[in-house]
């Protein structure tokens, strides 16, 4: 691997944009020594500093495209040094004329040519001895077009007639194309020439010039001569080498594939970024599906323990009352007995006959009060039977709901399926029937209307479902309200009590101090342990504060996906090597809180918490720790 990456860390570090030229000098000396091969056959070349990529073998345009490219990108200094180098290495020792018409794209081959000879560029020539004639006191001669179409076999883009005072000077300047192919037309324009002995010099030696057309390509004489040739030259063209416009011509191509790369740069980011949010949408999709499904089972779970907690309760009302009617049953059974009793003692002694009467009375007045109670009893029993059918049929009326609102959901489905057909049933219609066919408008205006009537079902189904979703809305945000006021209400009471606390306040994403504190003592002396650990521990709060820093990845687990910790992140990796597992294991948890509770703020927020389960707390555990604290807190008090 340390092979592939063609140096260490160190090394990597030791180079500098300062000294990319001297890398690269020093790279392309390697690659000419044969340090690294590149050529692998006729037309199969190897990247030697990029082994570790996907794609391996190039032709020669595209390792020089890709050479090119990376040289002039914002890729790290040593990158771009030796790529800068295999480029010089492929065009300087590589270069091969069968493949001249690919790297032309990139850099265009300049002709064999004295390369300090001075040229006129953009390319033109000059023709002289043009015929004219006078006319009415000036020169006149051909026109522009009129040569541009006999010059037509090199390919001008103009011609230019010069002229003065006098009229037609008998003198014209052709333009040629300002690329290599230009330069190609212009250079058979001057051989021609030369070939028929009329060019430049034949120009200049022939006393007897005759009435043929002189031509050439202009040069460093004819811009600095005297004359209109020279001042049209001087004020439409400049003096370059062959050699100046090659360097101009491979510039302006490093310039243009440089910015290519960079906007390629720039796509690539910007779509991993739509990728990010695709898959953050996904996620949050996902989990507010999970969500429902988990308040449908509660729902269901809360019905079925509401009604078992019912017949528990009628179960026992009515065993009450067979009890309290048993009571009174043996109740009554003991006055007759006591009736019968004194009766017998009555016949038995008459003197206490009055006491017997008198207390059959009072004993007569007791059962007349134990038969209206029982008769209260009866009227009792009746009206908790009535409670228990109203209970009864109170849940039949819930479950009922429940059903009606499933229904309700699998009919506006229905709904949306019957109106989609019925549309492209009066769709065919309308392609089936003409004006004069009455059965098909009878159709059609039949179906309209059926179309018409489910549209208006569904818009009440809409309504109704609307309504039942604000109501669950609205009791999920006063769920979050009251979480809130208990917070900012109870946050004294919940972190401020000494001892082991069970449910308080914690900062999702504020950074244990502990493992800092201890990993400082270990490193530091004691007066600068804590004032160490403080720092650092605030140092790494920042970092969470941080949206740049995203050290998570994505994986799959099953259908879901969920991001993790990077565990070959840079940074972390230094924090593990610098203060240990423990400190890192603080700094993992902290980033895992701040990504669950406050992804886009990155600052710590306030949440109620568990701490003997480690995990949120519920509302009732909150209520029920803090009526406990306040028993306790009375009965201190009481003592």
């Amino acid at each position: 691997m340390a092979h592939g990456n063609s140096c260490s860390d160190s090394e990597e570090s030791e180079v500098s944009e300062s000294e990319i030229d001297d890398y690269a000098d020093t790279t392309y000396v390697k690659l000419k020594e044969g340090g690294s091969k590149v050529k692998y056959d006729d037309n199969a070349y190897k990247c030697p500093f990029c082994i570790g990529k996907k794609k391996q073998i190039y032709n020669f345009k595209d390792l020089l495209q890709h050479a090119t490219g990376i040289a002039a990108s914002n890729r790290k200094a040593k990158e771009k040094a030796t790529h800068q180098a295999l480029a010089k290495f492929l065009k300087t020792d590589l270069a091969d004329r069968s493949l001249s018409l690919q790297v032309a794209v990139l850099h265009p081959p300049a002709p064999q040519r004295d390369k300090d000879e001075k040229f006129v560029w953009p390319w033109k020539g000059v023709v002289v001895n043009v015929p004219t004639e006078l006319k009415d006191g000036r020169r006149v001669g051909e026109s522009g077009n009129r040569l541009k179409e006999q010059l037509s076999r090199f390919n001008p883009l103009r011609v230019h007639p010069l002229w003065n005072y006098k009229g037609h000077t008998g003198n014209c300047i052709v333009e040629f194309s300002k690329d290599w192919n230009g330069f190609k037309d212009a250079m058979s324009f001057e051989n021609y020439y030369e070939s028929e002995r009329f060019g430049k010099r034949d120009w200049r030696e022939r006393k007897s010039k005759g009435f043929e057309l002189y031509a050439w390509v202009a040069r460093e004489d004819d811009y600095n001569g005297v004359g209109p040739i020279a001042d049209h030259l001087r004020r439409n063209g400049d003096l370059k080498t062959v050699n100046d416009v090659t360097i101009e011509e491979s510039r302006k191509t490093d310039k243009l594939v440089a910015n290519l790369a960079n906007q390629i740069e720039a796509k690539n980011r910007h779509l991993h970024e739509l990728e990010c949010k695709y898959n953050e949408t996904t996620m949050s999709l996902n989990t507010m599906m999970e969500q429902r499904e988990q308040l449908f089972v509660s729902y269901n779970e809360e019905i079925k323990k509401m009604q078992q907690l019912a017949r528990d309760h009628s179960r026992k009302i009515i065993e009450e009352n067979q009890n309290l009617r048993s009571e009174l049953e043996h109740k009554r059974t003991e006055l007759d007995e006591r009736s019968q009793q004194l009766n017998r003692m009555a016949n038995q002694n008459n003197i206490d006959k009055r006491k017997l009467e008198e207390e059959k009375q009072r004993n007569a007045v007791k059962n007349s009060s134990l038969t209206l109670a029982e008769k209260e009893q009866k009227k009792a029993d009746e009206n908790v039977l009535k409670l228990v059918e109203e209970h009864k049929r109170e849940k039949e009326d819930a479950l009922k709901k429940i059903l009606q609102l499933e229904k309700q959901l699998d009919a506006k489905q229905k709904l949306e399926l019957e109106i989609q057909q019925l549309k492209g049933q009066l769709q065919v219609m309308k392609h089936m029937g003409g004006e004069e066919d009455s059965t098909v408008i009878q159709k059609m205006e039949e179906l309209t209307g059926e179309l018409n009537e489910k549209i208006e079902e569904m818009e009440a189904m809409e309504a109704l479902n609307q309504t039942l979703v604000v109501k669950e809305r609205k009791s999920n945000d006063e769920l979050q309200e009251a979480r809130k006021e208990l917070i900012s209400g109870l946050t004294e009471l919940l972190t401020s009590r000494a001892g082991r606390v069970y449910i308080g306040i914690k900062r999702m994403g504020e950074i244990d101090e502990k493992p800092f504190q201890v990993a400082c003592r270990l490193k530091f002396a004691r007066g600068d342990a804590e004032c160490q650990a403080a720092i650092l521990s605030s140092k790494w709060q920042d970092e969470l504060k941080n949206p740049d820093w995203h050290p998570f990845r994505i994986v799959t687990v099953g259908d879901n996906s969920q991001e993790v910790i990077k565990e070959d992140d840079e940074k972390l990796m230094e924090l593990r090597s610098e203060l240990g597992e423990d400190v890192y294991k603080a700094v993992k948890n902290a980033l895992l809180e701040m990504n669950e509770y406050n992804p886009s703020g990155r600052y710590t927020i306030p949440e109620l918490w568990n701490y003997k389960e480690g995990r949120k707390a519920t509302l009732k555990e909150v209520v029920q720790y803090i009526l406990k604290q306040w028993k306790s807190l009375k009965r201190k008090r009481g003592n």
